[in-house]
């Protein structure tokens, strides 16, 4: 018996969010089903993504939905991404630090791997890897 883990991030802007890791990591948004969809829903929520679930970097799911509460960041959960090859690390490692916070610089690192960390405009922790 098993499981399958994936990220579910709330966010306050879903859709801008899901576009920006299309842009930056590759891949394409699978669906998106609204509040709208669900009966009794107050005509100003109507709108917000209730889920909305992407493929990213090649074939890793992600899943996401705007938050009726305020969102806040922890450095308790980062997404990692490993990459075999240096190139596409390190473009995605520029491209989701547009805008964001660069906390580590993508290098090579003293264990032989590159390695960069990232918090996205979202307040995401990216730790982005090539062994």
């Amino acid at each position: 018996m098993g499981a399958q883990l994936n990220a579910y991030l709330m966010s306050e802007d879903a859709r801008s969010q899901a576009d920006f890791y299309v842009e930056s990591l590759g891949g394409e948004i699978l669906s998106l089903k609204t509040f709208a969809e669900a009966p009794g829903t107050p005509e100003m929520m109507k709108d917000k993504v209730m889920h909305l679930s992407l493929i990213v970097a090649g074939r890793n799911m992600l899943m996401i939905s705007d938050s009726f509460e305020p969102i806040s960041s922890s450095r308790s959960i980062s997404l990692a991404l490993t990459y075999d090859n240096e190139s596409e690390a390190r473009e995605a490692y520029t491209k989701l630090g547009d805008g964001g916070e660069n906390k580590y610089p993508f290098a090579l690192q003293a264990w032989g791997a590159y390695y960069g960390e990232v918090i996205d405009k979202f307040g995401v922790t990216w730790m982005i890897t090539k062994p």
